[in-house]
């Protein structure tokens, strides 16, 4: 039996640090992003917010991406599972967008976070990339945070939330197939048709639910919609193909602590000390993921441990 050499597991640790790296970017704008949809959920309809999310996304692209100078960016190997993945983000979207109509961003977001374990039982059976104890461990200590700062039961929830458990569902299910599709389209390929399915799905709604922006300021906001999902949606696009989703997974929990900022600094939502220590238990369960993949070295490695390679690889 082959041993990899050292320089492969140095290798493989660099581009999973850097896939976390992504990974937290991403989220930080997505934050941004939700924040401002939320903010543009008081001047328009919310289909309207979506649709332009999506076609100020799109238009972007066509700029900066040029497929007709790149006529290979638009071909892919998988173009049903392009559709389906960016039909699951759109509905992620849609559902995560409606439910800021209701819930403060750490409410919302908290919610979304159950992401993380329906990624880590997905991965396993549809991608062969099963997760260790270890990992399982970080997940649940985060999800312990999210319980914290939800505190179901603890005088009632809003029945909006239901509407984020659909958004977590769509989300997980869209991380599997981004995994998927890193292996066989390019990042490009990928992003121009997320945002075109989003764009061309939404297009016959907008003449019933259209309103005339009443400012600059809100028409810029609407641009910077699609400017934030995309540099977002590269940056997780790239990322998933440095790193499994389960590796990633649980850094997602770090959007909670920019929702709590931006909640505050935007609609003065004050965070309640619950909202505080159950964010500081999801930082803390990151933390300890990220220098798990720091110390990670050759030896623990299953694939190719004797006493270890009947066992399918976890990571």
């Amino acid at each position: 039996m082959n041993t990899p050499a050292p320089g492969d597991f140095a290798r493989d640790r660099r581009q999973r640090l850097i896939g976390i790296a992504l990974m937290c970017g991403a989220v930080a704008a997505f934050a941004l992003l939700d924040a401002s949809a939320k903010y543009l959920n008081h001047h328009m309809d919310t289909m309207q917010v979506v649709w332009a999310r999506y076609t100020s996304a799109f238009l972007l692209a066509l700029i900066l991406l040029n497929p007709w100078s790149r006529p290979g960016m638009l071909t892919t190997t998988r173009p049903l599972l392009q559709i389906g993945r960016s039909t699951l983000l759109l509905g992620s979207t849609v559902f995560n967008f409606l439910a800021f109509k209701y819930l403060r961003l750490d409410q919302a977001l908290a919610i979304m976070f159950s992401t993380p374990f329906l990624v880590a039982v997905l991965s396993g059976p549809i991608l062969g990339e099963w997760v260790g104890w270890r990992r399982w461990a970080a997940i649940c200590v985060g999800f312990v945070g999210v319980l914290v700062v939800t505190r179901p039961g603890a005088g009632g929830i809003h029945p909006a939330a239901l509407l984020s458990v659909a958004s977590a569902l769509c989300y997980a299910a869209y991380a599997i197939m981004t995994r998927l599709l890193a292996r066989t389209d390019s990042s490009e390929t990928t992003l121009f048709y997320s945002n075109l399915v989003g764009a061309l799905a939404l297009a016959p709604i907008l003449p019933f639910v259209w309103t005339t922006p009443q400012s600059g300021f809100l028409m810029a906001l609407m641009v910077m919609l699609g400017a934030l999902g995309s540099f977002g949606h590269y940056m997780l696009i790239v990322g998933h193909r440095l790193a499994p989703p389960a590796v990633l997974a649980p850094f997602i929990y770090t959007q909670l602590a920019w929702a709590t900022i931006l909640g505050y600094l935007i609609f003065a939502d004050v965070p309640d000390h619950w909202t505080l220590f159950g964010a500081a238990i999801v930082v803390a369960s990151g933390l300890y993921m990220l220098n798990r993949e720091r110390m990670v070295g050759p030896r623990t490695d299953p694939r190719t441990d004797p006493k270890t390679e009947k066992r399918p690889p976890q990571v």
